[in-house]
């Protein structure tokens, strides 16, 4: 979706009342953000005299951070395609007992799949902050790029929260440990 759209008309869907994309898809383009940012980084450091002695790992880091820039844009789709069904779920009647009881049904099913794709960007997270904690001791030592990046790892914590407030008991105990 956000490769094929153009940007903008991805933000006006993201600010509309449509379901998706929602806070999933955005909390993914940051994280996708985040990679390239990191990105930008590694490619200030690399074939810098002052940084040789972390060259090879900064070479690392790059196409770790190129992977998992594509793995949150990936992971903005799935977000959309499991959100969907669960947000008209949302809407289902719930007038008679047998209609609230179809109704709590396919939450249950959808509320499951719509949990683990969060859970999952919360581990590209934690991969991602790794990295960047790392960039931000032994990469490019230019002051708006370290300040980008120490704003990014404090984001984390908000997004995380932001996540896990949707997640049933056992999710959210497993999304507490990227926190």
């Amino acid at each position: 979706m956000i490769e094929k759209e153009l940007m903008g008309l991805w933000l006006g869907t993201l600010a509309s009342k449509a379901p998706v994309p929602g806070g999933g898809g955005a909390s993914a383009l940051g994280g996708s953000v985040a990679a390239a940012l990191g990105q930008m980084v590694s490619n200030l450091t690399i074939g810098k005299k002052k940084y040789a002695d972390v060259e090879e790992e900064v070479q690392d880091l790059l196409g770790k951070l190129q992977a998992l820039q594509n793995e949150f844009l990936d992971l903005a789709d799935q977000d959309a395609k499991v959100f969907a069904p669960l947000a008209a779920a949302y809407s289902l009647p719930a007038s008679t007992e047998e209609e609230k009881q179809e109704k709590a049904r396919i939450m249950e099913e959808n509320l499951l799949a719509a949990s683990l794709v969060p859970l999952q960007m919360m581990e590209k997270a934690a991969e991602t902050i790794e990295l960047l904690e790392f960039l931000g001791e032994k990469g490019s030592r230019m002051r708006q790029i370290r300040n980008l990046l120490v704003l990014i790892r404090e984001l984390r914590i908000s997004v995380l929260l932001m996540q896990l407030q949707k997640f049933s008991s056992p999710v959210r105990k497993a999304g507490e440990m990227y926190l």
